[in-house]
């Protein structure tokens, strides 16, 4: 029971965090959704990185 808490608070963690990132890039925060599921996480980062961010455009 103690190691599916770990693992629970460790996903929330992760897509809270993921939501954050999202979200002050000034893209939708439901995108780091994409963080829980293993292959999309590296597709998400790539997003992130090679993706214009409407935070900087609208500066």
């Amino acid at each position: 029971m103690t190691g599916f808490i770990i693992f629970l608070a460790v996903y929330l963690l992760i897509t809270f965090s993921g939501w954050r990132i999202f979200k002050r890039a000034g893209f939708h925060g439901a995108y780091g959704l994409l963080f829980l599921l293993p292959a999309l996480n590296l597709v998400a980062l790539i997003y992130l990185a090679y993706r214009d961010w409407p935070v900087v455009k609208n500066k």
